[in-house]
């Protein structure tokens, strides 16, 4: 595609304000400071452009696990010009992801390896983390090595549908192989064992705990004063609270009431996969507008899908620079009167909606073709 001007666009998520104004692109993608000659005009008609939202939790190694969804559904036709691939490989299988996955898209895809060598082949029905054959250390350090430019970090599941009686001891093989590799480590949480704040007690700064705000009896930091007190400990030294929605794993009262006592999650997710992606989770846009709806404000539930989450796919930050490559996301927040459920079967009202227009990579347009549903279809 040739040149482009986006037509009265209102910035947000960037330096400066947020006054309507003209972006424009040159043929090589980068953000030019004057009009380009011939340039395709992309009428904003007032709507946000904020960098391009990422989601730091998706499923989409189709064809190699039985959970994953093509990354077209979850990618531009969705507003999402970034994307992780949150554990659907282990080491086994790491290069099916990468050569069918992420090299022929679009969007950015970049993905933490699954400590589990089959990653999410048959997921739950055979885990991933049976025993200690199940983990071959040297072969996931290989793997990731190799692969830096796209791996950005290590995955493991630390809940007992997956661990069995084997407890704490996979966070902790995953958490060193994260060390010597210098990477972060994603951590699912959910029903015991491990407890939830066994688990907590193993991450540092720049580690992730995604589910962070689920409802599972005994998996949660809302069980116990205690364990919100620690979440919140852990967030202000700088470990990421992840939403990782999911379908099971995100609840509206946890939610509320830990934005509420001042724990803001560092990244809104979907944890899209194909067995929530007709509900209740369909898409990044509605995960939004149901963190939107209790209490995270406007502009943080844009950081948490754009400047953060890139922050760890290691995109630039160069914002509407002269010079920049663009990377947009096209956007309005709309008022809308829907009812939304959360994993749990729980539901909540919905007043506005983010709802995507479009996407932008270097010098290409994509609008967006699958808009959210009906918070409450």
């Amino acid at each position: 595609m040739g040149a482009l001007t986006l037509t009265q666009v209102r910035p947000v998520g960037f330096a400066g304000g947020a006054d309507l104004r003209d972006i424009h692109i040159d043929a090589d993608g980068r953000v030019s400071a004057d009009p380009v000659p011939d340039a395709t005009v992309i009428d904003g008609g007032g709507s946000w452009l904020s960098p391009g939202w990422c989601d730091l939790h998706v499923h989409v190694w189709y064809g190699g696990t039985d959970i994953s969804i093509p990354a077209a559904e979850a990618g531009v036709a969705r507003g999402v010009t970034a994307m992780a691939d949150a554990g659907s490989a282990g080491e086994a299988s790491f290069h099916g992801l990468r050569a069918y996955v992420i090299e022929p898209r679009p969007e950015t895809i970049k993905a933490f390896l699954n400590i589990g060598s089959i990653g999410l082949v048959a997921c739950n029905r055979v885990p991933e983390l049976i025993d200690t054959r199940s983990i071959d250390i040297d072969r996931t350090l290989a793997v990731a090595e190799a692969n830096r430019d796209v791996i950005c970090g290590i995955k493991v599941r630390a809940s007992g549908v997956i661990v069995g009686t084997w407890g704490l001891a996979p966070a902790k093989i995953a958490k060193r192989v994260a060390e010597i590799l210098g990477m972060p480590l994603m951590v699912h949480v959910g029903e015991p064992p491990p407890l939830i704040d066994e688990v907590m007690e193993i991450l540092a700064p720049g580690d992730i705990l995604t589910h962070c705000f689920n409802g599972k009896d005994a998996g949660s930091i809302a069980d116990t004063p205690a364990l919100m007190a620690q979440a919140k400990r852990l967030a202000d030294r700088g470990v990421r609270m992840d939403i990782g929605h999911g379908a099971a794993s995100y609840s509206f009262a946890v939610a509320e009431r830990a934005i509420g006592e001042g724990l803001i999650p560092f990244s809104v997710s979907t944890d899209l996969h194909g067995r929530n992606l007709q509900g209740p989770v369909h898409d990044l846009a509605t995960t939004m507008s149901k963190l939107l709806s209790v209490g995270l404000g406007f502009d943080q539930c844009v950081q948490a899908v754009t400047n953060r989450p890139r922050s760890v796919l290691g995109l630039p930050d160069d914002g509407l620079a002269p010079g920049a490559r663009a990377d947009f996301t096209l956007f309005d927040l709309v008022d809308c009167d829907e009812v939304a459920t959360d994993s749990l079967g729980a539901q909540a009202r919905i007043t506005r909606r983010f709802e995507p227009c479009g996407a932008v990579i270097g010098a290409d347009h994509w609008p967006a073709s699958l808009r959210p549903r009906e918070a409450g279809s």
